[in-house]
């Protein structure tokens, strides 16, 4: 009785997201970095309250041996449940109720996501935040989650801010700021606009790519380094 039970319930699942929790059930975190895929991804909200607000635009791009992949990347609007909800954003991500409204639903839209995604590791600028919202509205429209591992890029700033403090480079500096924007720039690294998802995701992409580079000569340098260097992070101060 109980396994007919269960056939019935994985039959329920969505197929797209049926495929991505089966990717990640043996997943080898000692594997250097450039032996994974990774989709760099963000999210733009009508706000920030996790229970009102929706998302209306995801960008992503793809990241192969630890480079950017030219034209494999994912980007649409996405029409929320109440155009109205959106307008208080537009002055910060530029997204117009006029554009939302031709847009797809989110319903329609977030197969295709997780299956841009695949078995890709997910990596985003304060990423959880992102992740929480995918996963609210495929719980809510899916009755799933996805299971795609994160690495949130502002976590692997503050690590990279530890060891150059451990070197005695720049000590102590409490001044940092962990903005996608400024750390780009303190990084001379490529800089686009904000608060557009694709552009966001590519400055993410070029931040992950650049302290990945510095973390491995720390010795930071298989999945499982990062994992751990982040989490270990969160208990310093």
């Amino acid at each position: 009785m109980f396994s007919l039970f269960s056939r019935r319930r994985a039959k329920a699942i969505h197929p797209v997201f049926a495929r991505n929790n089966s990717y990640f059930a043996d997943l080898d975190q000692d594997q250097p970095l450039s032996s994974y895929e990774f989709v760099v991804f963000d999210t733009e909200l009508t706000g920030m309250n996790y229970r009102r607000d929706e998302i209306v635009s995801i960008g992503a791009v793809k990241i192969k041996n630890l480079q950017i992949i030219a034209g494999e990347n994912f980007q649409t609007y996405v029409r929320p449940h109440k155009i109205t909800a959106a307008t208080e954003g537009t002055f910060i991500h530029r997204i117009t109720p006029q554009q939302l409204a031709k847009a797809p639903s989110l319903k329609d839209i977030l197969p295709e996501f997780i299956d841009f995604c695949g078995s890709s590791l997910l990596i985003g600028h304060y990423v959880s935040m992102d992740v929480s919202f995918i996963n609210k509205a495929a719980k809510k429209m899916f009755s799933a989650n996805i299971k795609n591992p994160c690495l949130d890029t502002m976590r692997l700033a503050q690590v990279y801010t530890e060891t150059c403090w451990e070197q005695y480079h720049d000590r102590f500096n409490l001044q940092v700021s962990y903005n996608l924007a400024d750390l780009s720039r303190a990084y001379k690294l490529p800089v686009f606009s904000e608060h557009d998802a694709m552009l966001d995701a590519l400055q993410t992409a070029y931040l992950f790519l650049f302290l990945a580079k510095k973390l491995k000569q720390h010795n930071l340098i298989t999945l499982r380094d990062l994992f751990k260097a982040g989490q270990s992070w969160k208990n310093i101060f």
